[in-house]
């Protein structure tokens, strides 16, 4: 896990780093914290106002009314005539 040439070791160290940092002054942990909460929130608000547009869209191409193919449709010819 502490091998740095793979992706996993280096984010685990970079993880280390900043817990450490943090734990050095907790003024930084409470304004990490206080950033924690202020992203989650925003997350949360793109996330409802996303599929509050996601569910119009849904609902509006469900009201569109897709006539069928002139002729049936049908296909599946195949062959030469």
């Amino acid at each position: 896990m502490n091998d740095l040439t793979t992706p996993w070791g280096f984010a685990y160290l970079q993880l280390r780093c900043r817990m450490d940092r943090a734990r050095a002054n907790p003024d930084l942990g409470a304004s990490a914290i206080e950033w924690v909460i202020i992203t989650a929130v925003l997350v949360a608000i793109a996330a409802a106002v996303g599929l509050v547009i996601y569910n119009l869209v849904v609902d509006k191409a469900n009201e569109l009314d897709v006539p069928d193919a002139p002729g049936g449709g049908g296909g599946g010819g195949g062959g030469a005539p």
